[in-house]
């Protein structure tokens, strides 16, 4: 045996999923896990989870779709999961990687038998990065892959927040993993496609059926971190066309209201300050409470 992979066989681990912050959210899908068997390591918390999903026959444009969303949330601490299979699954997981983030696979196989076989080197930097390759199966499990791969993706999608199915044909596993995220009550994104792609069909049948349309990767991170991109949102509103204005909007935003105290704060002089409110109140940026008082609009 490989020097390189034999530490796959050394220990397998096994939890209840009830056991663990990260994996008690298994605890609410229509049928839990009895045991989970892993190589590597599980978060000790939970963390914000998202999976990449798609077509094992991948375009370049699914290519470069699921790298950048892998590689861009990875980057905001969120932790990437999937399959481990060819295709879109391996492009999530390798960009995770190289973005220096987390990144889980499951399994529809037994633990011990990593599927496809010429993904053990991934599987290997996945737990050497402090990620981890689960199943619900123990070694030794005969299990049916007809069956046992759609099984595992109710694990897919209970562990994660959101679904993204990058590409998919009509009859993709991919729609059985949005499914399931759907009867789990999570959101599901999905890549518009050209619609003469076969390997599109999937997505947009989702797209017609509900599913967010995905865009771009700030299309999840607004999901995940709506704090962050409320506050973001507010700090581009609070920028004015001029210098002026700005430091007026800011004020407001501070919580000052009398035109003293902003002439006060901002130091501008009472003309420039007149001609400036006068400006934001036409362009309905600010209004007036009376007495020379001011609100943000």
């Amino acid at each position: 045996m490989s020097t390189l992979f034999s530490h796959f066989f050394e220990k397998i681990n096994q939890i209840s999923p009830l056991e663990a912050k990260y994996t008690e959210v298994l605890g609410t899908i229509a049928v839990m896990p009895k045991m989970l068997y892993y190589y590597g390591k599980i978060p000790q918390k939970r963390a914000k989870t998202v999976a990449i999903v798609g077509s094992r026959h991948n375009t370049r444009y699914g290519e470069e779709v699921a790298y950048q969303l892998g590689y861009t949330l990875a980057k905001h601490g969120v932790i990437v999961i999937s399959g481990l299979a060819y295709g879109i699954d391996s492009i999530g997981h390798q960009a995770a990687l190289d973005a220096g983030g987390t990144t889980i696979a499951i399994l529809g196989t037994p633990i011990n038998e990593i599927y496809p076989r010429n993904h053990r080197k991934l599987a290997t930097e996945i737990i050497d990065t402090d990620g981890a390759i689960i199943s619900e199966y123990a070694p030794g499990t005969k299990v049916y892959p007809k069956t046992s791969f759609l099984e595992r993706n109710r694990i897919i999608s209970g562990l994660s927040d959101i679904v993204v199915v990058v590409e998919a044909a009509e009859r993709s596993g991919s729609l059985n993993t949005a499914t399931h995220a759907l009867e789990q009550g999570k959101e599901v994104f999905a890549v518009p496609g050209n619609i003469t792609s076969p390997y599109s069909q999937g997505c947009n049948k989702l797209i017609r059926q509900g599913a967010f349309p995905y865009t771009e990767p700030d299309d999840i991170l607004r999901e995940l971190f709506p704090e962050e991109f409320l506050a973001r949102k507010k700090k581009c509103y609070l920028k004015g066309d001029t210098d002026v204005e700005t430091l007026i909007l800011n004020s407001l935003a501070s919580g000052l209201r009398s035109g003293e105290e902003i002439m006060a704060s901002t130091k501008l002089p009472p003309e420039v300050f007149n001609q400036s409110v006068t400006l934001l109140e036409i362009k309905g940026r600010i209004r007036a409470l009376g007495a020379n008082a001011w609100a943000l609009n």
